[in-house]
């Protein structure tokens, strides 16, 4: 039988036999992260190229749209699904994440899904002598308010023999400034780090990515260039439910009033966009400001607590003030309804 770290999932049907090739084995779930170095470097070995989905679980349409992405560009795909704890600060809603682990995987084996990452933990969080103990979870109570030197320097009253072991953070300096940053200072050292355990662990050659999660999408690339990882990151599409509201495993959580006054976002986006796309002289200052006003004034109207309504290029995240006819930029939206915070974002002027 197959070892403790790695087991087959269950048959899949027939029709879903993607992955019967010569040289390929039934879609495998992984827990070990040296084991899932040995699968990677194997299929490598044998000239196969491998893509990575990271995610953390819950899938949705969305979801299925990158992994889908995935499999057209190489030979086998590995999904990880992992709820990271270092990219959630000790009030947000690490604990009440949606998971199913279950209908994760049959999602994943109807997709054809070569192989699935699914890890206990990745971060040593305490070494006793020669122990390893403590939760990943510390991770999120000792999370620094900031990204300065100054705070992430732990204060611990803890016996000399007892230390924290993982202390070891990638961090983009100047893209991770602002937007999403300006509520959750901790998230993006979080996210950075574990894209490069993950990048580390698994060895893709191309790694997709949700354009959803724009900063975040812009922050890993920025990562991968100036670490030199040789993958390539790819931005999937945003994926939309039938009225509008952008695919999130957070939409689960909304009440039924928040997720028909959500809607105002993609309204407000999508009024935007339209604006851009006919206007020949494109927008100047005062129009623009006019027009990220109006999104932030029917998010408030509709019941919801705008995080933020910005306009920035594309590329660096940079604030604009004045769209040129022909420019690109995005606008990025994050607000709350209820306990739930969405992200939503349009691409302006075509994608850079």
């Amino acid at each position: 039988g197959a070892p403790a770290c790695v087991r087959p999932a269950r048959a899949c049907p027939l029709r879903f036999r993607y992955l019967a090739k010569p040289g390929l084995v039934e879609m495998q779930v992984i827990t070990d992260a040296k084991a899932m170095r040995r699968w990677s470097q194997a299929h490598r070995a044998a000239g196969r190229s491998v893509s990575l989905v990271p995610t953390m679980g819950y899938l949705h349409l969305g979801h299925l749209s990158l992994v889908k992405e995935a499999l057209s560009r190489s030979d086998v795909c590995v999904v990880s699904i992992y709820v990271n704890p270092a990219q959630f600060a000790a009030n947000e809603d690490f604990g009440t994440y949606p998971r199913d682990e279950q209908g994760d995987l049959r999602k994943l084996k109807e997709l054809g899904v070569h192989a699935v990452f699914m890890p206990e933990r990745l971060y040593v969080v305490e070494v006793c002598g020669d122990k390893t103990d403590g939760d990943e979870e510390n991770l999120r109570t000792n999370s620094p308010a900031s990204n300065s030197p100054e705070t992430n320097s732990p204060v611990s009253n803890s016996p000399p023999e007892t230390k924290a072991a993982h202390e070891t953070y990638v961090t983009a300096e100047q893209l991770q400034v602002g937007l999403c940053s300006k509520t959750r200072p901790h998230f993006f050292r979080g996210v950075a780090t574990v894209v490069a355990k993950l990048f580390n662990i698994c060895e893709p050659d191309v790694a997709v990515f949700g354009k959803k999660d724009y900063q975040q999408l812009r922050v890993v690339q920025r990562v991968v260039r100036d670490l030199d990882f040789a993958i390539d990151v790819v931005g999937a599409p945003l994926e939309r439910e039938t009225d509008g509201l952008a695919m999130s495993s957070r939409n689960a959580r909304l009440t039924a009033d928040h997720r028909a006054n959500a809607l105002a976002i993609s309204r407000g986006l999508l009024v935007l966009k339209n604006k851009v796309a006919t206007s020949h002289r494109g927008l100047d200052e005062q129009t623009l400001a006019n027009e990220v006003r109006e999104i932030r004034t029917g998010i408030t109207e509709a019941g919801g607590e705008v995080d933020y309504v910005e306009v920035c290029d594309q590329e660096s995240l940079v604030p604009v003030k004045t769209l040129p006819a022909g420019a690109k930029a995005v606008c990025l939206v994050a607000a709350k309804f209820g306990d739930v915070r969405l992200l939503d974002n349009a691409e302006l002027g075509g994608e850079a």
